[in-house]
């Protein structure tokens, strides 16, 4: 841990017991409404300001300050302040940091039953995503794969779907040939492309938009907020809308932590969570929109694939699919596909 977080955890460590030691000097039985917590608990991210990460954790310490009267605090540190995504994990599971919003993407080395979100080509709206995460059963089996690993799941937001941009447009399945398309390091992605017939090319993210701009890549694949907000799109003519895998933003906690917090503090934290999730899904949506806007008036062109070409995707991506479900439980598989 370094010496910056090493404080910090000092620092809300101190605070936590002031908070459950405050009512104890009073002589009433009323110590929940005598406490004060004097240092925020730390929430960390790897993501700028201006992003729905940021608008759903900005929520969640809100609520969690309303519910609470003001007696539980929440400090968002965003921009990889507190370290990186991988960082933040490890720091969440031992408690130094006890919460973090982040994409779903980079759990998986540590959680391997979160590749069920590297499922390509599942879903047609963001609607049927959301309903799919929040179904009782489904994120029942996820709750438990946080909890194996040491976090408490609190819920999915989500930045909508990723999507290409690109300098050749799509309209047929063979337009994805030979196409060099920058992802992430995710053997699922890379073999997801690959079973389209595109070059993929994993490089580091902030190459992306020189290797755009000098003929590196040709195209990327990221949510609409990720292309505006670092203004990838000026340098393609298109954006393709292959909405091939929901960009998940998860809201988790320290379960250790979690589980030292009286019931009612632990209510108040699932009920802010809950009402963050709906805002920030809410805020993704009106963004999203926004986002296109930009795009189009840039000169840049939407293009929306056809249903068959769409099924024609998911034919091609089985052995994605074959390779998933023998990484992950089948019984997470099975609820995901249903």
């Amino acid at each position: 841990m370094n010496k910056k977080i090493r404080n910090l955890a000092g620092a809300w460590a101190l605070g936590l017991t002031v908070l459950l030691s405050a009512g104890l000097a009073g002589c009433g039985n009323t110590a929940l409404e005598e406490e004060v917590q004097r240092y925020a608990w730390p929430l960390g991210t790897a993501s700028p300001e201006d992003t729905v990460t940021q608008i759903y954790a900005e929520k969640f310490a809100e609520e969690v300050s309303r519910l609470s009267g003001g007696k539980m605090k929440i400090q968002v540190y965003p921009n990889s302040t507190l370290g990186g995504d991988r960082e933040l994990l490890e720091t969440c599971k031992d408690g130094d940091i006890p919460f973090v919003v982040q994409n779903t993407a980079p759990q998986v080395t540590f959680l391997p039953d979160v590749a069920i979100f590297d499922m390509p080509c599942m879903f047609d709206t963001i609607e049927e995503v959301r309903e799919k995460v929040d179904d009782e059963t489904f994120y029942g089996l996820m709750e438990e794969v946080y909890r194996d690993g040491g976090y408490k799941l609190l819920g999915y937001a989500d930045q909508g779907f990723r999507v290409m941009s690109t300098n050749k447009t799509i309209t047929a399945f063979g337009d994805f040939k030979g196409q060099k398309i920058r992802t992430m390091e995710n053997s699922y992605h890379l073999n997801f492309w690959k079973a389209l017939s595109a070059a993929p090319t994993p490089m580091t993210f902030s190459e992306v938009y020189i290797g755009l701009q000098q003929g590196t890549i040709d195209a990327q694949e990221n949510p609409y907020e990720v292309i505006v907000s670092n203004r990838l799109y000026e340098q393609q003519n298109y954006v393709v809308e292959t909405n091939h895998l929901p960009h998940l933003l998860s809201l988790i906690v320290s379960d250790r932590f979690f589980g030292e917090l009286p019931e009612e503090k632990q209510e108040i934290l699932l009920e802010a969570a809950e009402l963050a999730r709906e805002e920030a899904r809410a805020a993704s949506d009106v963004r999203i929109s926004d986002k296109i806007a930009e795009i189009e008036a840039s000169g840049t062109q939407i293009v929306t694939l056809g249903e068959d070409l769409r099924e024609q995707m998911r034919e091609a991506s089985r052995p994605v699919y074959d390779a998933i479900r023998e990484a992950v439980d089948d019984t997470i598989v099975d609820a995901y596909v249903e």
